[in-house]
């Protein structure tokens, strides 16, 4: 019987996954599983890149807009809700495909999300006090002292992953990173990992012609129909928060737009060095779907002569 195969399209952001998952997926006649963590809760849609509608129309897609901001969701949460729903898709299909940027996300399924400590409430509110008194400045160092990989790899303006960073060490005297480094978990299914990519001037013009395409789109009135609710996690976002910014008379509109380019192109940054250090990972360049297709079924064929 041929074994089931999890195709994974990813990159940084911008770079043109989804119309790529979107052939593949038709070309495999199957369906796509989001691995966004911003584009599951239908609360937010422009400010995420939700898929255009013709997109969603073409291929049956998962995990897009289907939780709410209020919902305390994670990697965690997502491992086990994708790993159940692959169950069903893989009784229809022998492969499906998985697109997105959201780096813990695709790790929390390739891999598998080790079990993290309970953090006591006295821990979590001497914390909490710490950043309302000395600032996000003060936990940074912290987090660089006590956990430089991941201080390295997480978004330093992201004060909420910080904490729990710090949560962490605090109740176990390990390094949160050292619980994201265990064995990989064996999955029931193969997993070819792909990436696009492209050099960096050409992805910076993809990014900045993105977030002028969100501004037309009327980014600023969906930031402002969600600004009572920036307390939450899902709102600490880039495309939301430089608007909060401006709502609160702290810089110019203008501003706010710069630096959603600016803090963009950090997490591009980010989400290429991340991607880069998986060993699995093959390149492709936005648009070369035939290439990244020939080479899953060549992947796919090889996989089944080993069996």
């Amino acid at each position: 019987m041929m074994q089931k195969t999890l195709l994974v399209i990813t990159g940084p952001t911008a770079i043109g996954k989804t119309g790529t998952a979107v052939e593949v997926a038709r070309h495999f006649q199957t369906e796509i599983i989001s691995a966004d963590s911003r584009q599951i809760f239908r609360e937010l849609t422009i400010g995420t890149a939700v898929p255009h509608p013709s997109e969603l129309a073409a291929v049956k897609h998962h995990f897009i807009h289907s939780h709410s901001v209020y919902d305390n969701y994670n990697a965690s949460r997502y491992e086990t809700e994708v790993l159940d729903k692959l169950d069903q898709l893989f009784s229809l299909y022998d492969v499906v495909v998985m697109t997105g940027g959201s780096m813990m996300y695709i790790d929390a399924l390739c891999k598998g999300i080790d079990s993290m400590p309970d953090v006591t409430p006295e821990i979590r509110a001497a914390l909490k006090i710490q950043l309302e008194k000395q600032g996000i400045e003060n936990l940074r160092m912290q987090l660089k002292k006590y956990d430089p990989d991941y201080y390295r790899q997480v978004d330093l303006r992201n004060h909420m992953r910080i904490l729990h960073a710090l949560e962490i060490y605090m109740m176990t005297g390990r390094p949160y990173s050292s619980f994201r480094t265990m064995p990989s978990k064996q999955r029931p299914f193969n997993i070819i990992k792909t990436g696009l990519n492209c050099d960096r001037d050409e992805l910076h013009t993809r990014i900045n012609a993105r977030v002028d395409s969100m501004i037309e789109a009327g980014l600023e009135k969906e930031a402002f129909s969600v600004y009572s609710l920036q307390h939450l996690q899902p709102l600490n976002t880039v495309g939301y928060r430089e608007f909060f910014s401006y709502f609160k008379g702290e810089i110019t509109k203008d501003n706010a737009i710069e630096l959603i380019k600016r803090n963009t192109r950090r997490y591009a940054r980010k989400q290429i060095t991340w991607f880069r250090n998986d060993p699995a990972m093959t390149w492709f360049f936005p648009g070369d779907s035939t290439e990244l297709i020939r080479f899953a079924e060549q992947k796919i064929q090889d996989n089944e002569t080993s069996l």
